[in-house]
């Protein structure tokens, strides 16, 4: 038997509208409460990233029937040379609505707060559970480590991808990676063993986003990543007064130098690959065109949840 509801059940159901944002200043004024959460977000705001990236909102009452308080999301997928990405912003309901027309493509990294994980597993395989920790570091808060570091360029590309091809897992960066960013190495005896760079840097909007740091297993324990974390934080402080990075919450070794450094902890989330469950896209544009009647008049799409 198939159940179906009634005229009071169907008002019960929460509506928001969607709508794609092609304004960069009406979404920057959506992420700048949560600077720094948002720093990879906002770095895709630059006009070489812009048209690389489909940004959504939705809107509407949260609770049955929009019985509750106005609830708003933000997704955007965004590509670079290190894949594609999906970042979430805002109440999970709200978010619930965008996804369940643009879950984006089949593989992507998701950066996205606890609270919406229940609403990204609809959607999605998340390969990674694990919990992570966003901590930034301005000018002001910025204590620098002492240590030779050197600055690695398009020229070191075949070094870099050794290094961090150490433990097995081929590494595939390419120059324009090297030089779109900022990477520091530290040497010794006559190599490369470990190295600090970024994921993304935006002067324009002052963010910068520290990853890929690595030292050879041999040298582990003298503190050579506090070193090239160290150079790469200062030089980018110098044109991005926002500087963040993630860490895995249970890494208390790597909180405890980053913190030195100046480092302080600024909220939880999930950073992980996933796997759309719906390969095809049948459902989602399904509901993309259902959502296009119920909006047509708005010029947006309505999804009732």
């Amino acid at each position: 038997m198939t159940a179906t509801l009634s005229r009071g059940q169907e008002a019960a159901r929460a509506q928001y509208s969607v709508q794609r944002l092609s304004d960069p200043d009406q979404i920057r004024a959506l992420l700048e409460p949560e600077r720094a959460y948002a720093a990879y977000a906002l770095a895709q705001l630059e006009p070489k990233r812009f048209h690389l990236s489909e940004w959504y909102e939705a809107s509407g009452a949260t609770g049955p029937g929009g019985s509750g308080v106005e609830g708003k999301a933000l997704v955007v997928h965004s590509a670079s040379g290190l894949g594609r990405a999906l970042f979430a912003l805002g109440d999970a309901q709200a978010l619930d609505a965008i996804l369940s027309l643009h879950p984006g493509p089949r593989f992507s990294f998701a950066s996205l707060r606890t609270e919406h994980r229940p609403i990204v597993e609809r959607y999605f395989v998340m390969t990674r559970q694990q919990l992570m920790l966003r901590m930034a570091v301005t000018t002001q808060s910025f204590a620098a480590a002492t240590g030779p570091a050197v600055r690695l360029t398009g020229r070191d590309v075949a070094t870099v991808n050794r290094l961090y091809s150490t433990e097995g897992v081929p590494a595939g960066y390419r120059p324009s990676h090297m030089e779109d960013g900022v990477y520091y190495g530290v040497y010794a005896d006559g190599r490369l063993v470990s190295i600090a760079g970024t994921h993304v840097v935006s002067a324009a909007e002052g963010v910068a986003v520290v990853g890929n740091v690595f030292t050879h297993p041999r040298y582990r324990g003298r503190g050579l990543a506090t070193i090239a974390s160290s150079a790469t934080t200062g030089d980018l402080l110098q044109s991005c007064p926002l500087v963040v990075l993630t860490v895995e919450t249970e890494n208390h070794p790597a909180i405890a130098i980053y913190k030195r450094l100046g480092y302080t902890p600024h909220c939880t989330l999930h950073e992980t690959p996933l796997i759309r469950k719906e390969p095809i896209g049948v459902l989602s544009l399904a509901r993309r065109l259902a959502a296009g009647r119920r909006g047509r008049a708005e010029g947006k799409e309505v999804v009732e949840l």
